[in-house]
């Protein structure tokens, strides 16, 4: 697999698709990194590559120039001293060379261009390098974050929410059960502190009615009876309860 192909597949990859797949995503994606990182290593091997065949080619090219160059002065030259042979001689030399530097130009300007592309290739997988390793923790979050709804709500799915609401309502109705017989339990307090004190109540007023009924029965009178006339029978009555009144 090409190294857009494997970043295209980082990018496309669904989210759920991954934390169900057999394979752990995670390593997965590890192995993404890694193997674009081999993909960078050879790339800087290539580019390492290309640029010495450029400078060898350069250099030749550089040469084949100065020959050319060169031949060309020497032809000056012999011209100059009035030497015709010499100086076609010399200009045969200065055209073999040039030809071959017609030769080289090309491959050399080709090399030049396949290096500055290399280059360029090279900075971008850098690039996405440093982008996959972002991507990759925050994947690895949102593979995290999906695991854990995962297992949330298959927990969810295990319980048995009627279950729980019904245990609820019966610890309610102890509670409102309990309530109740606190509240009861107080009111009966209430009603038994209630019918002590009606009965001291009720026991007072019998205590205050016998007091007036000895009241009566010792002074001989009686508040709803009129006062007679004593008989002499009624008369020594009298005498005998002022005695005993006396003797107790």
């Amino acid at each position: 697999m090409g190294l857009l192909d494997r970043i295209g597949m980082v990018a496309r990859s669904n989210l759920n698709a991954l934390v169900t797949a057999a394979e752990d995503p995670e390593k997965i994606l590890e192995q993404t990194i890694i193997d674009m990182q081999e993909d960078l290593v050879q790339l800087r091997q290539a580019v390492a590559q290309a640029m010495a065949a450029m400078k060898r080619q350069e250099q030749q090219y550089k040469q084949t120039e100065n020959q050319v160059n060169e031949w060309e002065r020497r032809a000056m030259l012999a011209l100059q001293k009035g030497d015709d042979n010499l100086a076609r001689e010399a200009l045969s030399r200065k055209k073999t060379h040039a030809e071959t530097l017609a030769t080289l130009k090309p491959g050399y300007d080709q090399t030049v261009a396949q290096v500055n592309q290399l280059k360029k290739s090279l900075t971008i997988l850098e690039s996405k390098i440093a982008e996959a390793k972002t991507k990759k923790e925050m994947l690895k979050s949102r593979i995290q974050a999906a695991k854990a709804q995962e297992n949330l709500n298959n927990m969810m799915g295990k319980i048995n929410t009627n279950s729980a609401a019904a245990a609820f309502e019966r610890m309610e109705e102890r509670v409102m059960m309990a309530e109740a017989k606190a509240s009861a339990t107080s009111e009966l307090g209430m009603d038994n502190l209630e019918s002590q004190f009606a009965m001291l109540e009720s026991s007072s007023d019998v205590d205050d009615e016998l007091m007036a009924m000895k009241a009566r029965l010792f002074s001989g009178n009686s508040p709803s009876t009129p006062a007679l006339n004593p008989s002499p029978v009624d008369a020594e009555l009298e005498q005998l309860r002022q005695q005993m009144r006396s003797n107790s």
